[in-house]
């Protein structure tokens, strides 16, 4: 049997990270040959996770058609966000919680896209209906990821569903959800050793609207005026990234996980739909989103539209 890959988006955060492995482990007790893999550096909320449950990281890959013909997409689907050379692989299947774009197949494939926050709260529901028994270590990593996209339940991406999946998998591995993921975003939101380049790709992620080309890159914070104080550093280096990868907008979002609000930074030819797009005003290109922390319910959709009209 051949080796199959399993991974999640680029710059992976822990739903990525996590998805990839615990997926990968299912298949694996379904009798599949799978690896999990990652397409870019561990973040600091997701070493926590994979410490805590003592589970290694997956190996990094840059290209995926060098050792296998076919590969498994978690928590992502759109071509730009995947491995480089996914045009010179089969993708059999895909499990996601985001929209569905710029993807197709020459064959068919099995599908399972879903309204909830997180990919781990499918990844749940599949070991039950293959009747696969839940790890401790498998359940504290898709806790983990539900903790993470859902900021501990506080996100507007959060359904009864995700929580019911939290709920069980806490008890298998053994953790209180609040205050584990407390620590876990904690940890993450720690910045201290990252440069100001590192929280442009920490997580960032690239999508076609409209005609135009724009990257959001999010990043979590105790305290939103650590990074903004360095206004004028990060400005610089968004415009070398908009020149590099001639985009029309890029919009960076510092999100506050104790206030569950963000400041939102639009820099590029179309920042100005913005503005319209949120309803506030960006002074010195910066506004503050009251109430809006989660980058796939309140800020795609809105910018889309705004830059689609």
């Amino acid at each position: 049997m051949k080796k199959v890959f399993v991974v999640g988006h680029k710059n992976p955060d822990t739903d990525s990270i996590a998805s990839a492995l615990v997926y990968a482990h299912l298949k694996r007790q379904l009798g599949m040959d799978a690896e999990a893999v990652r397409l870019g550096d561990v973040q600091n909320e997701t070493s926590f996770a994979l410490e805590t449950f003592g589970v290694e990281a997956p190996r990094l890959i840059e290209k995926a058609g060098t050792e296998v013909q076919q590969i498994i997409l978690v928590d992502h689907n759109e071509k730009q966000q995947s491995v480089d050379d996914i045009d010179e692989v089969q993708v059999i299947e895909v499990i996601d919680h985001h929209r569905i774009a710029n993807f197709e197949t020459a064959d068919p494939l099995y599908f399972r896209a879903e309204p909830v926050g997180c990919t781990a709260t499918i990844l749940n529901k599949l070991y039950k209906e293959n009747g696969v028994d839940i790890p401790a270590n498998m359940a504290g990593l898709m806790l983990s990821a539900i903790i993470s996209d859902s900021l501990l339940f506080k996100s507007p991406t959060c359904t009864p569903q995700d929580i019911a999946a939290a709920k069980e998998l806490e008890v298998i591995a053994g953790v209180n959800a609040e205050e584990y993921g407390m620590e876990m975003l904690k940890a993450g939101a720690d910045l201290s050793d990252k440069t100001l380049e590192d929280l442009l790709t920490l997580d960032a992620k690239e999508f076609g609207m409209g005609e135009y080309k724009v990257e959001i890159a999010q990043v979590n914070a105790v305290d939103v005026n650590d990074i903004m104080n360095r206004q004028v550093e990060l400005e610089d280096l968004i415009y070398r990234n908009i020149a590099e990868k001639g985009l029309d907008l890029f919009f960076f979002v510092v999100t506050d996980i104790l206030n569950n609000d963000s400041v939102a930074l639009a820099l590029g030819n179309q920042a100005s739909k913005a503005e319209a797009a949120f309803g506030v005003p960006f002074v010195n290109n910066v506004a503050l989103l009251k109430g809006v922390v989660s980058r796939k319910k309140q800020v795609v959709p809105v910018l889309t539209e705004a830059l689609s009209e």
